[in-house]
């Protein structure tokens, strides 16, 4: 990789260019659906309903080397326990919006919900006063905008989306991590690049024994870095890596796109990316086996254990005829997948199902991985996941180089990558969820990490 700053005028770099409410695109991917809100106004609230889980502290700490106090913002939203949407403000006390009925996004008072954050340095402690589920933490420099939409239930909230280059934060540079705090008090939290690389984030949770588990984040510098990165693999294969490169319109990179995202704007890019792999892959395994360890828990009763691979099972694969390949003795059966199938590791061969058993799941979760990873083809890839190959993630093309470029810039190799990224051997973890059934603290480590 070279020296310098990334220079968005020598490549196909996106340019966003953020709009107003006419340019909203509302879908699936980006409204968090509630219900309650429907013809109501939006009001505030000192508590939630009670419930065993109590409140939880979070601390945020700023780690850019120059930000004047509330110059960054956060905002901290989820489902209620009732399934309302609802943000906690910085005194801990509840805000819940509402469409008014409105088809039409209404925009949210940032007043009420944004909490200003510290100067660099600085510590700011919000305590959400009890459990929320489907939660985020947001983080941006400036104001970021949310808005309300009228659903059939009652009422949606329309999140930031990265994959409208026209959205009206789409030239601001934001990040979020998941969190799930239960009525139990245990918690669930998560870094991921699944979808973009943006606002530098780590994060430490420590529970009530004083065991500390942390995902640090990316390093200072890294989006610029990726950015730099794609430019020179587009360099070599002439794919429009670049592209996934978000710039505000002064050519100062705000993101990276990860390649689902990507090919939801311009699909035809990277189309056939993968199809000479995938038949390989498939000529390779018509004429040898395929094992997949899954877990004992996954394979059931009766399970035979692996030989070399600690408390797993195999399950055989094999290619029966140039489009299927069939696995296990329920003979679960898999088309090639196409390149869409690939980055986003749900759609195709990958797709779950209501119906699908712990077996099929484990499969899916193995053969994405190996796929998104370019293991399959690699001296002793027939055995999926496996230490052998895990050094080599990412070193044979075609490959997600997004994947590898995110990891290579992680402080601690922490954060998933795709949807995958925690299919792992053993004593490994790529994946940057943090969770505990006797929480103490989360904190949040925005602009660089902890140290």
């Amino acid at each position: 990789m070279y020296d310098g700053p990334f220079d968005a005028d020598s490549t196909s770099a996106t340019i966003a260019r953020a709009g107003d409410i006419d340019d909203i695109i509302v879908t699936s991917e980006n409204t968090l659906n509630g219900t309650f809100h429907h013809g109501t106004e939006a009001h505030a609230a000192n508590k939630f309903v009670a419930d065993a889980a109590g409140s939880f502290p979070f601390e945020f700490v700023n780690r850019f080397k120059q930000s004047s106090g509330g110059q960054v913002k956060a905002y901290i939203s989820g489902f209620d326990s009732e399934q309302k949407i609802v943000f906690i403000r910085a005194d801990g006390s509840s805000f819940f919006p509402a469409s008014r009925g409105s088809q039409i996004p209404v925009e949210v008072d940032n007043s009420q919900i944004a909490i200003d954050l510290p100067g660099s340095d600085q510590t700011l402690r919000v305590s959400i006063p009890s459990a929320i589920h489907s939660g985020r933490i947001y983080f941006s420099e400036g104001p970021l905008k949310f808005f309300m939409v009228k659903i059939p239930g009652g009422d949606g909230l329309v999140q930031p989306s990265v994959a409208n280059p026209s959205d009206p934060n789409a030239e601001t540079n934001w990040g979020f991590i998941e969190f799930t705090y239960n009525p139990d008090g245990s918690i669930w939290t998560n870094l991921s690049y699944v979808d973009f690389a943006g606002l530098l984030l780590g994060m430490s949770l420590s529970d009530r024994d004083d065991r500390v588990q942390a995902a640090e984040g990316l390093s200072v510098g890294a989006v610029s870095e990726i950015c730099k990165g794609l430019a020179q693999q587009e360099r070599q294969d002439g794919r429009r890596w670049s592209a996934m490169c978000v710039t505000n319109r002064a050519g100062v990179p705000v993101r990276v796109l990860s390649p689902n995202i990507y090919s939801t704007i311009r699909a035809a890019d990277f189309e056939d990316y993968w199809q000479s792999y995938v038949d390989s892959v498939w000529r390779q395994y018509r004429r040898k086996t395929l094992s997949v360890a899954v877990s004992m828990a996954a394979a059931g009763a009766g399970a035979r254990s692996a030989p070399h691979v600690e408390g797993a099972a195999l399950i055989k694969c094999g290619v029966e005829d140039d489009s299927l390949m069939t696995c296990g003795a329920s003979s679960f059966r898999y088309e090639k997948p196409t390149a869409q199938d690939i980055w986003g590791c749900d759609s195709g061969p990958f797709a779950r199902r209501n119906s699908d058993d712990p077996v099929h799941l484990a499969l899916i979760a193995r053969l994405c991985a190996a796929f998104v990873r370019s293991t399959l083809l690699l001296n002793g890839g027939d055995l999926e996941p496996n230490r052998y190959t895990s050094n080599l993630y990412y070193t044979s093309n075609p490959t997600n180089h997004y994947s590898r470029l995110v990891h290579q810039h992680e402080v601690d190799g922490r954060g998933y990558a795709f949807p995958y990224d925690d299919v792992n051997v053993s004593g490994e973890d790529a994946s940057g969820t943090l969770t505990s059934p006797r929480p103490k603290s989360l904190t949040v480590y925005f602009g660089g990490a902890a140290a």
